[in-house]
């Protein structure tokens, strides 16, 4: 099965797997090359061209990883000797890699003042999560989103989703109307905030048996099952389901730009955490802990805070995302009026204001087993 982009195989229990070693015995001058280890778009020729052209003769190489867990094993197995940049999700620079050694400060003369025109969600104050606990600067961040479930607003209102939330698939009236967008990473999140927990904290007996119940009650209801976001846009478009468990800007963009504005990402408007139930996730790009350290990553880094490039790597791989960068009115004029609407701009302060900050999943191997055994059932 093709494991999507934000289907995060969480828990911390992964990362102590050894994956395949990339051959790096006979690479160039350090100053000659850079690799970065990141999430698409960062990838594509509309990123490293403009780079290897400002750079002739560099060896510029990205791979695009399939879950954040997954990109750090390779940095724990000996690939620090590798990579010189990663770009993961935000728990983990400051949960697992800066502790560990595996990424180092930025210069912070250098990279601070680009906090100065990011969003308000990234720049007033500076994003506390680019920092660690000692104050330093480990890594910039670039796409966000909030990401919680669509639908097609001819069918279910917008107002009648946020007001809702989660509580809109246990509805009996909605057995039958929905898909489940199969990132199971985040449907143990999603399920946790139906059953108003907080996924991010370890859960009680009570806790667990609120979760069985609620994860049963949602397989049960559903029409279809996916990891394909096409696949649930398109039932969408089609009228044969008028919503999907699990999915956000993220998801909905690629129909919005069609023109398919029904389409829409909702963030309910209250939850059990701190009284909201959206998350919002954000990359950040760190400094890999190279030992033998090339130049071009900071230029790099530099690099991607650019007009044309902040656009290119949100508009990359055919889903669209907003930028922090986008508080800059020269990022911000790359996107035009359609393209604000596809990543739904005009909400995007709102959803974001009601979303907590993605994190790992406390008990996840208990959920996840208690998850694929309803899913089978």
């Amino acid at each position: 099965m093709t494991i999507s982009r934000r289907s995060f195989t969480a828990g911390l229990a992964a990362l102590g797997a050894a994956p395949l070693m990339h051959p790096g015995a006979a690479r160039a001058a350090r100053t000659d090359e850079l690799n970065i280890l990141c999430w698409e778009g960062y990838n594509t020729d509309d990123v490293l061209g403009p780079f290897r052209d400002l750079n002739p003769g560099a060896t510029v190489r990205a791979e695009s990883g399939t879950s954040d867990p997954d990109m750090i094993n390779k940095l724990r197995a000996g690939e620090v000797n590798v990579w010189d940049l990663i770009n993961l999700n935000q728990p983990w620079a400051r949960g697992q890699l800066y502790p560990s050694g595996l990424i180092k400060p930025l210069d912070k003369e250098r990279f601070m003042p680009f906090f100065e025109k990011m969003t308000p969600e990234y720049g007033s104050p500076p994003y506390p999560l680019a920092f660690a606990e000692d104050g330093e600067l480990i890594g910039m961040p670039q796409r966000y989103g909030p990401f919680s479930f669509v639908v097609n607003t001819d069918k279910i209102s917008r107002a009648t989703a946020e007001e809702q939330g989660w509580k809109l698939f246990l509805d009996p009236a909605m057995a039958g109307r929905y898909g489940i967008l199969t990132y199971d990473n985040w449907n143990l999140i999603h399920m946790c905030l139906t059953a108003d927990l907080n996924p991010f904290k370890p859960l009680d007996d009570a806790g667990f048996e609120a979760f069985t119940d609620v994860a049963a009650k949602i397989f049960a209801g559903s029409k279809l099952m996916s990891d394909d976001l096409v696949a649930m846009n398109t039932a969408l478009i089609n009228g044969e389901i008028d919503a999907y468990f699990t999915g956000g800007t993220y998801t909905a963009s690629p129909a919005r730009l069609d023109g398919l504005t029904n389409i829409r990402g909702i963030t309910p408007a209250s939850g059990p955490i701190d009284g909201k139930g959206g998350v919002v996730w954000a990359e950040l790009t760190s400094l890999v802990n190279n030992p033998d350290p090339s130049p071009l990553a900071s230029d790099f880094l530099e690099f991607v805070q650019q007009p044309e490039i902040c656009k290119a790597v949100g508009f990359a791989e055919g889903t669209y995302n907003p930028v922090a960068q986008m508080g800059d009115p020269e990022v911000f004029a790359q996107w035009d009026e359609d393209e604000l609407d596809a990543i739904q701009w005009d909400t995007l302060e709102e959803e974001s204001a009601n979303s907590v900050e993605y994190d790992s999943v406390a008990d996840y191997d208990k959920l996840m087993e208690i998850y694929t055994a309803a899913r089978r059932g």
